[in-house]
């Protein structure tokens, strides 16, 4: 069974959106580790984003690409994910880390269905009982 055929069955153009992130993962500056990682969404307006990682000296201070994701989506108007995915260099879907699969929740909500290493889920499936805003009121 190919990507697509094992990502398709809802209807969604998840390998569309694979290629997205997969362009992404070209541009990540990556001089420490060599693993580059790109990340594609898609937001209820229907705009597509992208990100990619960007590593530093410090290595602690790495953004992911998610966080590029994020920041663009407040950059470029706002709204809430509705679709993600994200890759490494050889274009293999990848899971986002713990940080990434907090700042995805908070900007997409439980509903947010994340392409992952064993098919499509929600984010609710990936991040059960997350803390979110409504925790802190």
């Amino acid at each position: 069974m190919t990507e697509k055929q094992t990502y398709a069955a809802d209807g969604f153009d998840w390998e569309g959106l694979r290629q997205h992130a997969a362009e992404a993962a070209k541009h990540a500056y990556v001089p420490y580790s060599g693993y580059a990682v790109g990340a594609a969404a898609i937001v209820d307006d229907g705009r597509v984003l992208q990100g990619c990682n960007v590593e530093n000296a410090s290595y602690g201070v790495t953004l992911c690409a998610e966080c590029g994701l994020v920041s663009s989506l407040h950059l470029s108007g706002g709204g809430r994910l509705t679709h993600f995915v994200c890759v490494n260099s050889a274009g293999e879907v990848i899971m986002p880390c713990g940080r990434c699969r907090q700042l995805l929740s908070e900007n997409g909500g439980p509903g947010l269905l994340l392409m992952t290493v064993s098919g499509v889920k929600t984010m609710a499936e990936v991040l059960p009982d997350a803390f979110g805003p409504e925790a802190l009121g």
